[in-house]
């Protein structure tokens, strides 16, 4: 049973070998790229609305056109930090926000080609996240009130 698990879980994730590799300069993020600024806005609704069953391939189709990396990892941050409730405690399904970075860091520690794959497995680990939100009150942080924002 296991073995057959393992063998449908690869042929489900064969679509990454028709995305194009990652260049290590294209892998390096900074803080800067993680802002929710009306230019990663449609990424990070991309994210939140696109069904678990269907978001990979999405994205994939998404990456063909031009999505980069840095944008695809910016959205799935500010998603999780958008949709999943950081209680009761740290952790949890908000572990979902938590492994983005280390699948950036598995990123950078693999080859060029495959690359994709730490941040995919982030997506569907974000989407199951989110699934159990939903389940459990389905929280959204709300948007920042500037006028509460110490100067």
């Amino acid at each position: 049973m296991a073995a057959g698990t393992a063998v449908a879980g690869v042929s489900d994730i064969a679509f990454l070998s028709r995305l194009h590799a990652v260049p290590s300069a294209e892998a390096k993020v900074s803080p800067e790229a993680v802002q929710l600024l009306p230019e990663i806005e449609p990424t990070v609704r991309l994210i939140e609305d696109t069904p678990r069953d269907r978001l990979m391939e999405v994205v994939a189709e998404r990456i063909k056109a031009g999505m980069s990396y840095r944008e695809l990892l910016a959205g799935l941050l500010l998603a999780g930090v958008r949709n999943v409730e950081p209680r009761p405690s740290v952790g949890f399904k908000f572990h979902a926000v938590l492994v983005v970075h280390s699948a950036h860091l598995a990123s950078l520690s693999s080859p060029a080609a495959d690359r994709w794959l730490p941040v995919f497995w982030a997506l569907d680990n974000f989407k199951s996240a989110q699934a159990r939100d939903v389940r459990e009150g389905n929280w959204t942080m709300p948007p920042v009130n500037q006028k509460q924002v110490p100067s």
